[in-house]
Formats: C-alpha cells, sequence, structure tokens
C-alpha cells in the first residue's frame, strides 16, 4: 500500500509570513504544538535522563529515535517484540524516526548508489560485516519502530561540496523519496520528505519543486548545518522555509542553537531538533537566560546561586552552582543528569515563550529582548547586530557533522539524529 496525502491534521493559528506562525498537528500519540523543540533520543532514550524527567523539563511532544541506531542496536525486531518504539523506551508522546541516512554518511567506507547505500558495521565486534539500507528497508524498520512520524531517506552532502555533487544528491534524493511514498504502508504514521541542495538557489528550487510534489505529510530542510557557518545556514533558511507548503509542517534539521531557532522561527519554520541541549550538559555547559554558563569554571567554586534565577526546573530549584560545580569536578554522573535537565527545559520554555510572542503578534521585539541578554551574557555583539537572521555565531559553538560511535566529542561537534 502506497502512501496516499491528506492524513495530517494540520492547522496554522496564527503568524504569517515574515513574523512566525503559530500551528497544531496531531499524530497517533498526542496533539504538537508548533513551534517546537524535539529532544534526541537516537538509541530509545534521551541521554542520561528518564522518560518521566524529559516531562518534567517542559513536557517535549515529541522525541526523536534513529533508524541506524535502533537498525544496529538492539535491531528493529526486539523493538517490535515490545510493542513498538514507546513501549520499549517507556514514552507516552510522540516519537520522530530520522531515516539513519546522514549517519551512514558520515561513516568511512560507506558506498552510495542509486539502489540503497551499503556500509560497514561500526561496531567492533562485527567487524568485517556490511549492512544494507535503502528506502523500502529504511521505511519497513521505521515501521517496526512504530513511530509517529517516519523520515524518507535522503543523501545529505556535507560542505563544501561542488554543484555537481549536490545536484546528484538531489536527484537521488528526490528518487527515493519517490520509492518512499510508495514503500510506506504503516497506518497512521506519518510521512515526511526532506529537502536538499546545500547552498545552491537553483537545486534548493530544483529540491522543493520535487519532494513536494510527492504526497508527504510535513516538509524538513535537510542539508544545513554541515560545516556551512552561520550566515549560509540563515540564508538557505530564509529562502527555502517561505516555498514549502504553507498546509504542512515545515521542519528544520539538526539546528539548535537558540538564536539560530529563533531565526528559522521567523523565517517560517515549526518544528527543530539537536543534540546540543543534553551534549553541552554533558559537558558541563548550561544555558540561561543571560547566556551560557560553564559550570567546570573556578568561579563557581563557591557560587551558591542556582544556574538560572528565573528558571523554574528541578535543577535550579534545588542546587547551587556551586554545587553543580562540585559534581562535575570529581566526575558524578548525576552533574550530567541536573544539566541535561535544565537545559531542556530552558529549551522548551523558550518555545513556548516563541509561540506567546506569535499569537500577540510580537515575535520581532521578543527575539531582540532575549538576545539582547542572551547574547550580552554571552559576551557576544548585542543591538542590531542580535536581530533575528544577522547575527553571527562563532564556529567553534556550529555544531558539525561527527562520527555516530566513538567518545563524546566536546560540545558543538554532531547535529542531525546524533547520540543527545
Amino acid at each position: 500500500m502506497s502512501h496516499t496525502p491528506g492524513q495530517i491534521r494540520f492547522t496554522v493559528l496564527a503568524g504569517g509570513v515574515g513574523a512566525g506562525r503559530r500551528c497544531r498537528f496531531v499524530t497517533a500519540h498526542g496533539v504538537v504544538e508548533t513551534p517546537t523543540f524535539m529532544p534526541v533520543g537516537s538509541d530509545g532514550a534521551v541521554r542520561t535522563l528518564t522518560p518521566a524527567q524529559v516531562v518534567a523539563a517542559g513536557g517535549p511532544a515529541v522525541v526523536l529515535g534513529n533508524t541506524f541506531h535502533l537498525l544496529l542496536a538492539p535491531g528493529p525486531e526486539v523493538v517490535a517484540q515490545h510493542g513498538g518504539l514507546h513501549r520499549f523506551m517507556g514514552w507516552e508522546r510522540s516519537i520522530l524516526t530520522d531515516s539513519g541516512g546522514f549517519q551512514i554518511f558520515s561513516l568511512p567506507g560507506a558506498a552510495v548508489t542509486d539502489s540503497g547505500i551499503r556500509f560497514p558495521d561500526p561496531r567492533k565486534e562485527h567487524a568485517g560485516r556490511e549492512v544494507w539500507l535503502d528506502p523500502e528497508e529504511s521505511l519497513r524498520i521505521q515501521g517496526l519502530l512504530g513511530s509517529d512520524i517516519a523520515m524518507a531517506l535522503d543523501e545529505c552532502p556535507g560542505y563544501p561540496a561542488t554543484h555537481a555533487q549536490v545536484a546528484a544528491a538531489v536527484a537521488r534524493t528526490s528518487a527515493w523519496a519517490a520509492r518512499c511514498c510508495f514503500a510506506h504502508a504503516r497506518p497512521g504514521q506519518l510521512l515526511f520528505g526532506i529537502v536538499q541542495g546545500g547552498t545552491f538557489a537553483d537545486l534548493r528550487r530544483r529540491s522543493i519543486a520535487e519532494i513536494t510534489g510527492l504526497p508527504f505529510d510535513g516538509f524538513a530542510i535537510g542539508g544545513v548545518s554541515v560545516g556551512e557557518g552561520s550566515e549560509l545556514i540563515h540564508q538557505v533558511v530564509a529562502e527555502t522555509a517561505p516555498q514549502l507548503p504553507v498546509d504542512r509542517p515545515r521542519y528544520l534539521m539538526g539546528v539548535g542553537l537558540p538564536e539560530d531557532i529563533l531565526t528559522a522561527v521567523a523565517a517560517g519554520c515549526d518544528l527543530f531538533d539537536c543534540v546540543i541541549p543534553t551534549r553541552y550538559g554533558r559537558n558541563a555547559t548550561l544555558f540561561t537566560r543571560r547566556g551560557k554558563v560553564r559550570i567546570q569554571e573556578r568561579r563557581y567554586r563557591r557560587d551558591l546561586a542556582p544556574v538560572d534565577a528565573e528558571c523554574g526546573c528541578y535543577t535550579c530549584r534545588t542546587f547551587t552552582r556551586s554545587y553543580l560545580h562540585h559534581l562535575f569536578a570529581v566526575a558524578e554522573p548525576l552533574g550530567a543528569t541536573l544539566a541535561s535537565l535544565h537545559n531542556l527545559c530552558f529549551y522548551q520554555e523558550l518555545m513556548a515563550g516563541i509561540r506567546a510572542a506569535i499569537e500577540a503578534d510580537r515575535l520581532q521585539d521578543f527575539s531582540a529582548r532575549f538576545l539582547d541578554r542572551y547574547l550580552r551574557g554571552s559576551g557576544r555583539p548585542t543591538g542590531e547586530s542580535a536581530a533575528p537572521g544577522s547575527m553571527p555565531v562563532a564556529a567553534a559553538e556550529r555544531p558539525t557533522p561527527g562520527h555516530v560511535k566513538g567518545k563524546n566529542p566536546a560540545p558543538g561537534r554532531g547535529r542531525r539524529g546524533g547520540r543527545g
């Protein structure tokens, strides 16, 4: 049975061109209010946090799982034996599963053909084993996982790439998207397509025309935050988002710094995901309304204030900066949990503020006020340069592709569907 259009119940509630938009759609596991941020749980868990803790951190409506990671371990059949990913990981709200393509392309030795992708199993205990993934297999796996939203398999070229290389990826992504629509067969599971095109405006237009011509329930902007830098990301998003259908969700993949989210919301994006909140948390960096706090710095050793006096999360209500500094100093895992919990709460409160601002038709004012405090606290330029769409972001803080296995990299390494 091939995928048919019109499955999604989607409503634009407020906003418009250049002012962001406030939307709502329904999945098999609940209502999703947008704009929203989706925490990453690639292996079936948001790292260091229980599902109850994730809900307590502002109650995200959607979390991410990843086809590639769950294919390798424990295997989709094992997840299916539990009744699907929701029961397997104890998550009662909505789940979006990435197709796994991005993670595979970052692996050395992956061979990409028009038929699909063959890649070496990255696990040491399976050295020499090869794995195959194509559009049909990706959709079969996501069907077994039972996610609420499945993503079509795409080819995501890195940066820099030539026009010819990106054009080939666009053509392959479109062909694979059509195969995904035909192969998709799980009732009630929404299916999103992905627009590629790199930083080339003509290829973005081509990809938009080809992908939106297929019966997807939503559309994602892929191929950004792969090393191209802040200005090009903002340019691509500003040019691409308004060209996507107004009656379907728009998902910006793998972009997750607060300033980038505000820019993309103004351009018309609805959904966001990134490993940044939890990865930064595990690496002792906490987000506050007055900038980031690097809690391992010695100045916090005797600081009796909460991480963020305006935050109502469990971490800020209960513990001091001094205590968190101590936890990281002695390598106590609780530090990562408390920092990640706070960061997720910060992101959910930011998104709630954005939604309220759009409803009140004051997104630009909200963004300017937020960024003025946040960037000043981070020691970065404020004022006119902080307006959405124009703020510079240090290259060291920009998420870039990273390998899917191995030790945790430093904050800012890794993006779409990586391990959160």
